[in-house]
């Protein structure tokens, strides 16, 4: 398989976790986020939207968007399971990674930034703006996950693989997380396992050097 993804992206970073936890292994296409790169005539005549990521299939189908693709890998890969068995629980899990995927990362996505840049608001404002929206949802993730272990128990699942990348982007963008111990104790916990460690942005091969 081929990923298309840019070290930082959240939602690539999600979807590379995925990969590792389900022992998958891939070529990365890294595409340039800030140089533009994703907008080429050669990437939008793969992904019309112009977003990362994208995965590009054995069979030689390109997938789009990070939910699809997780969703793909798990049932290309049914274990070890993302969700659980229990379709109330994976009702629960599923909630816990949309309001991440859905009403958190989207408001502080680089074109929605970009877009708040181009109305006139200065980097004090665009900065409240990432704070509020990731607080909010931040807040909400706290009381809807477990006391013990990941999001939802020992092993790892699809909840912490939303979480984990949006805890990195919150720390990029010096959100306080002292009001927040579950999401620090699964966040510690991830920091301990060899797929998160593997899919965290500092080890991508579009890095860039420090």
């Amino acid at each position: 398989m081929e990923l298309y993804g840019y070290y930082r992206s959240t939602s690539s970073y999600r979807v590379r976790i995925a990969l590792a936890l389900k022992g998958l292994g891939y070529h990365a296409l890294p595409v340039n986020l800030l140089k533009g790169e994703q907008r080429s005539a050669a990437y939008l005549a793969l992904n019309p939207q112009g977003r990362v990521p994208a995965l590009r299939t054995e069979q030689g189908q390109l997938l789009l968007q990070s939910p699809a693709i997780i969703e793909y890998l798990e049932e290309l890969q049914p274990q070890p399971a993302l969700l659980p068995a229990d379709p109330l629980e994976r009702a629960q899990v599923r909630a816990v990674a949309a309001i991440i995927g859905c009403d958190i990362h989207p408001l502080h996505n680089v074109s929605v930034l970009n877009r708040l840049r181009e109305a006139g608001h200065d980097e004090a404002q665009i900065n409240a703006w990432i704070g509020h929206w990731i607080g909010q949802g931040l807040a909400a993730v706290e009381q809807l996950i477990g006391d013990q272990g990941f999001c939802f128990g020992a092993a790892p699942g699809l909840a912490d693989v939303y979480l984990v990348p949006q805890v990195y982007a919150a720390e990029r963008f010096n959100i306080d997380l002292g009001g927040y111990p579950r999401i620090r104790r699964v966040a510690g916990l991830a920091a301990q396992h060899p797929a998160f460690n593997a899919a965290h942005p500092s080890c991508q091969p579009d890095t860039p050097a420090q």
